[in-house]
C-alpha cells in the first residue's frame, strides 16, 4: 500500500478519535518533544490536517514573558490545557526546562533539579484529573540533523524556522543528548510513560506515530488494520535503549 493511502487511512481514525474525544468529553494532551529539525512542526501538521480547528488546539509557547519568569514554572502551560471535548498537542513543553532551558543555562541549577522533583507530582494530578497524556520524543542522527539545518537555510520557505537555538543545536550535540537521556530516564512515569520515535525518515515518522498515537486511545468503531503500520521506529527508554538505540 503507498504511503498516502496509509495516511489516508489514518486519517480517517484520526477523525474517527476526535468525534470520541468530543461526544465523551475527553481531554487528549499531546507533547511532542525532541531535537531541533527532528520534525515536530510536520508531524503535527499531519495529525491536526482533517480535525476540527475548534477542538484542536497546538501550543507552541515561545520565550516566557518577565512576568512568567517570576510564576511557579507550570503556570503558563496548564493556561493552554485541554477541556473536556479538546484535543491539544504540545509542539515542546514545560520538558523545555529539562532540555533547552538546561542545555542553553536559561534556568538555575537548583531551577532544575526542582523540575524533576515536581513534573511527575504534576503529571500525576492530571493524569487524576481526567486528562490522557502521551508523550514523544523524536529523535535524529548528527548527519540528518546538519542536512534539514542547512536546508532551512538554502530555502526561503523555511527560514522562518531559523533561531538562535538552532545555530547552537549543532555545537551542543552532546550537551542535548546527555540532557535528553536524563530526562527521558527520570521521567518516564508509568501514568505517563515516554515513546522515542526514530525520526529520521519523515514519512515513516508520520504513519508511525499516528498510529502509535491512535493505538493508545479508545475510540469507537476503530479500524485495527489502518493502525497495523507501528514499526520498531517506536520504543520505550530504557537504559539499554538509550545506550543501544539513540544517536
Amino acid at each position: 500500500m503507498k504511503k498516502k493511502e496509509i495516511l489516508h487511512g489514518l486519517y480517517i481514525e484520526l477523525v474517527k478519535l476526535q468525534k470520541e474525544i468530543i461526544t465523551s468529553g475527553l481531554k487528549l494532551v499531546v507533547i511532542l518533544e525532541g531535537r531541533d529539525a527532528s520534525g515536530k512542526d510536520g508531524t503535527i501538521k499531519r495529525i491536526v490536517k482533517h480535525l476540527s480547528p475548534r477542538e484542536t488546539i497546538v501550543v507552541a509557547l515561545g520565550k516566557p514573558s518577565d512576568r512568567q519568569d517570576n510564576e511557579w514554572y507550570f503556570q503558563r502551560y496548564t493556561a493552554h490545557l485541554p477541556v473536556s471535548g479538546e484535543f491539544v498537542l504540545f509542539n515542546r513543553s514545560w520538558y523545555n526546562r529539562a532540555g533547552v532551558e538546561k542545555v542553553m543555562n536559561f534556568c538555575t541549577g537548583e531551577q532544575y533539579k526542582s523540575f524533576f522533583k515536581e513534573v511527575e507530582l504534576f503529571e500525576e494530578t492530571l493524569i487524576n484529573a481526567g486528562f490522557i497524556i502521551l508523550k514523544y520524543y523524536l529523535d535524529i542522527s548528527k548527519k540528518e540533523q546538519e542536512k534539514r539545518l542547512e536546508d532551512r537555510h538554502k530555502d526561503s520557505l523555511k527560514q522562518w524556522k531559523i533561531s538562535p537555538i538552532d545555530e547552537a543545536a549543532i555545537k551542543k550535540w552532546k550537551g542535548y543528548s546527555e540532557a535528553r537521556n536524563e530526562m527521558l530516564l527520570k521521567t518516564n512515569f508509568n501514568h505517563s510513560p515516554w515513546y522515542i520515535v526514530n525520526a529520521n525518515n519523515k514519512h515513516e515518522t508520520h504513519i508511525n506515530l499516528i498510529s502509535h498515537l491512535l493505538w493508545h486511545c479508545e475510540y469507537h468503531q476503530k479500524d485495527e488494520k489502518a493502525l497495523s503500520h507501528t514499526g520498531d521506529l517506536i520504543y520505550p527508554p530504557t537504559p539499554e535503549n538509550i545506550k543501544e538505540r539513540l544517536f
